[in-house]
């Protein structure tokens, strides 16, 4: 199961032909406190890029981008009803949606463990 990351402090895991998307604790830590989050439904087609769902804190909105092109296959429910999700797990139970990517070469161009590290220390 690899793991990479967007510029734009997302995660992406496969496993399989599925790939888990949500937002780092760089991200949620930005934020401060979610209190609301909204999920794209299953069947949504988005192109990489895309805005796919959005997520409410007490300090600003933000978006949450398709980093692939493809079918969204679930919204994690779960954070409608505790957003905080997004808070406590970030990288586990607070994941955003799960996508069916059309092309997996395009997560070639993302940054691994060492390359996204390697962004923060830049943002200081």
């Amino acid at each position: 199961m690899s793991v990479k990351y967007t510029k734009d402090h997302e995660w992406i895991r496969l496993d399989g032909d599925v790939a888990t998307v949500g937002i780092t604790n760089y991200a949620q830590e930005q934020l401060g406190d979610v209190v609301f989050v909204e999920v794209p439904e299953a069947g949504t087609q988005f192109d990489a890029g895309a805005e796919a769902a959005v997520v409410e804190s007490v300090k600003a909105a933000s978006e949450v981008y398709a980093p692939l092109t493809g079918e969204i296959v679930e919204g994690n429910q779960a954070l409608a009803d505790d957003p905080s999700l997004v808070n406590s797990d970030p990288e586990g139970a607070g994941w955003f949606f799960k996508i069916k990517p059309d092309d997996l070469s395009q997560m070639d161009e993302m940054l691994d463990d060492i390359a996204y590290r390697a962004l923060l220390v830049d943002l200081g």
